[in-house]
């Protein structure tokens, strides 16, 4: 059995790499991408809290498994919204680069 510190280590790292990737890159499907990589990180420390609740208990909890759902659909929703705004600026613009994208207007 794998303790819950591996699992949140690793959470920590996707997270972090995420944050850094999001902070470093200036391309916005790579910033999107970076949103996506930290929410799954989420998702992973939910579910390794809910797996060690239900384990202590001795009862099933699926507390942690609904969080991972509703993230997990804010996440679908927030890449459909994304990528058509980003498809939107593309079009406008020619460019993708988030520096070059000052203003809101077209």
């Amino acid at each position: 059995m794998v303790p819950i510190a591996y699992y949140l280590v690793l959470s920590a790292v996707l997270f972090s790499i995420g944050v850094a990737a999001f902070l470093i890159k200036r391309n916005i499907i790579t910033v999107f991408m970076s949103i996506e990589l930290m929410l799954n990180a989420v998702n992973l420390a939910f579910i390794a809290f809910s797996r060690q609740w239900s384990q202590a208990t001795g009862h099933l909890q699926v507390n942690g498994q609904i969080f991972v759902f509703f993230v997990m659909v804010v996440a679908a929703a927030e890449a459909a919204v994304g990528l058509a705004i980003i498809i939107a600026v593309f079009r406008a613009r020619n460019t993708l680069n988030v520096d070059s994208i000052d203003l809101m207007k077209l």
